[in-house]
């Protein structure tokens, strides 16, 4: 049985061997129920699992930590729950230099050890009026997985970064500690303090990137940092312009 060693994240911890997603199973619960804020639903495998954009997210079964917490931000300003994706991020990236280090945050929230892709999140918000009722935070974390689908671009893991096998009831006490740690900062109003962490960890930050477009066209910029509304900013030959996720890649 797994030991949560947190004040209230994952205190209630549905474990299942397998789940459509986790996502989509908290969902569900918040559809029925007011569950514990902390509350951590966590799935050894998933067969939809959830990436951003609606891509997917791929796992091999028991190899990897796959979960969503719920939380009720209600003291945040819907103008302003990026911050909420940014402490998350910082969460992770945190935690996970405790086993492999130097981490980054891509913006928004992957994780990468070098150019390798360790961790995905999806934050998904429930909004009532200008209020911010909650969020499901889903986390994939590539832990012990070590062989993955040629058709993805750059996946990596903590078992392929260290050559070491990892328990996931360890390691997941330690991440939800983590989250708790940076979700009560954020609680707090440690806002700009959060987002200044979250600037300077970012990946490519201050460097010359080549980003895609939607429409496929590509362009040179330097990241400088992000805006309050998590958009990216770039410094480009054009000047300093600011794209939404779907706008744009890099690598």
């Amino acid at each position: 049985m797994t030991n949560i060693n947190a004040d209230f994240v994952g205190k209630v911890l549905l474990t299942f061997t397998e789940l459509e997603s986790t996502q989509n199973y908290a969902q569900e619960l918040l559809l029925r129920s007011e569950p514990e804020e902390g509350t951590l639903v966590r799935a050894a495998y998933q067969t939809e699992g959830k990436g951003l954009l609606r891509n997917r997210w791929e796992s091999e079964r028991g190899k990897n930590l796959l979960l969503s917490v719920i939380f009720y931000p209600s003291f945040l300003p819907v103008q302003r729950t990026f911050l909420l994706s940014q402490a998350m991020a910082l969460g992770v990236q945190n935690w996970m230099e405790r086993y492999a280090a130097p981490a980054k945050v891509k913006w928004p929230n992957d994780i990468y050890i070098g150019k390798k892709k360790i961790a995905g999140m999806l934050i998904q918000n429930a909004l009532s009026g200008a209020k911010l009722v909650h969020s499901i935070v889903g986390l994939g974390v590539n832990m012990n997985q070590t062989e993955f689908s040629p058709e993805l671009p750059n996946p990596g893991s903590l078992a392929l970064e260290t050559g070491q096998t990892f328990d996931l009831d360890e390691t997941l006490s330690s991440l939800c500690q983590h989250l708790e740690y940076w979700y009560l900062r954020l609680k707090k109003g440690q806002w700009e303090e959060i987002h200044a962490e979250y600037v300077m960890r970012l990946y490519g930050f201050g460097e010359i990137r080549t980003f895609a477009r939607k429409n496929g066209t590509r362009f040179q910029g330097r990241i400088v940092g992000v805006a309050q509304n998590g958009y990216l900013q770039v410094e480009t030959e054009n000047g300093l312009q600011e794209f939404e996720m779907k706008e744009i890649r890099f690598s």
